[in-house]
Order: C-alpha cells, then sequence, then structure tokens
C-alpha cells in the first residue's frame, strides 16, 4: 500500500486508472482500499470527486472488459492451466462459477463487492457466452455502486482513512451486501408502483 500511495502522489489520476483496471483483471492490488485512499486524498483537496468517480469507473470497466474479453475468447481451461498468476486459482474459478450459475448476470454487480469474486465473475461471463451488451449494463451498474461507495468512506474518514483500511477490507462484504439490498428494495418498490399503475 506504501508503493501504491507513492504512485497516486505521483501520478494522480493516470495511476488510480492504471493500479483500478489492473487490479479487477487481477493483479494482486488491493481495489477497495485504493478507491477509499483516493477518496481520502479528495477530502484532503489534492482531487476533485467528480473527475475521480469518472476515473474509478473507467478503470473498473477497462479490467472488467478486459477478463470478459479473456473469458470470452481463452476459456475456462487456459485460466485453469494459468490463472495461478493472476490469483484465479482452480478452487477460486469452481467457487465463482457456481456463484455465477445461482446468481446469474447479477452476480457480476455483487462480485464487486466480495474480493476474488470481483476478479472472477467477468471471467465467468465471458465463458458463459453472456451477451455483451447484458454484461456491460450489470457491469456498469456494479462499477458505478462500487466506486461511488468507497470514494464517499473515504471521503468521509479524510485524513483518518490508513486508521481504517484493513477494517474496511474485511467488511467490504458487508458493504456490499447492504448496497446490494437497498438496490433490491428500491427496485421492488419501482416493480410494485409500475404494475399498480398498469
Amino acid at each position: 500500500m506504501t508503493e501504491i500511495m507513492v504512485y497516486l502522489t505521483q501520478y494522480g489520476y493516470i495511476a488510480l486508472f492504471v493500479l483500478l483496471a489492473l487490479g479487477i483483471v487481477g493483479v494482486p492490488v488491493p481495489d477497495e482500499t485504493l478507491i477509499a485512499a483516493f477518496g481520502g486524498m479528495i477530502a484532503q483537496g489534492h482531487f476533485h470527486f467528480a473527475v475521480a468517480l469518472a476515473v474509478t469507473f473507467t478503470g473498473s470497466m477497462t479490467g472488467m472488459m478486459i477478463s470478459y474479453a479473456l473469458g470470452r475468447k481463452v476459456g475456462k481451461p487456459l485460466l485453469e492451466r494459468y490463472g495461478k498468476w493472476v490469483r484465479l486459482t482452480p478452487g477460486r474459478l469452481k467457487s465463482a462459477e457456481a456463484w455465477f450459475k445461482r446468481y446469474g448476470a447479477f452476480s457480476i454487480v455483487i462480485g464487486y463487492f466480495i474480493p476474488g469474486l470481483r476478479h472472477l465473475s467477468s471471467y465467468m461471463a465471458g465463458i458463459s457466452k453472456l451477451p455483451v451488451g447484458r454484461y456491460a449494463a450489470y457491469a456498469a451498474l456494479g462499477a458505478l455502486l462500487f466506486c461511488t461507495t468507497f470514494l464517499l468512506i473515504g471521503h468521509a474518514v479524510g485524513y483518518h482513512w490508513n486508521e481504517i483500511a484493513i477494517m474496511m477490507q474485511r467488511s467490504s462484504l458487508k458493504v456490499g451486501v447492504l448496497v446490494t439490498v437497498l438496490l433490491v428494495a428500491m427496485l421492488a418498490v419501482a416493480g410494485f408502483v409500475w404494475r399498480r399503475r398498469r
């Protein structure tokens, strides 16, 4: 994380974009902490929130689309053989495949908030030949929720972001579940209202 902070300080938005894209693909980068750290730097006046949100969203989507393309082109055998080099172990692949079969495309949205699954859900979507338009829509929704959530957390704690970075890594699943529950509740209410109007 110290090295990452050096890159963020020196190269700003470019470092944020590149590190986040690589982290989503599977390179060992602590994505939540990276975004929260940048949120803290925004609170200190070093960067702008709107630009940071656009950069984190674009970086996430870049990583997700690369992962999807790899899954679609090279398929499962190559990932099983060489995935360990980017933290995609056979066990993780198997778990992600089961998760994807159970929850379908919605697992792409939830997967952002679960370390490990975030990297694998895109590969699974590519392997299962999920239509690219549908995949991109779910990936964009997940990226927007994920980036906004952790930028706001980092911004809220400001100068104290470093003190809660470890806690955030441990609680990212809880944050994801909370955001997902709120999203499902909003969709359910919208569906109910739409049905009543019909």
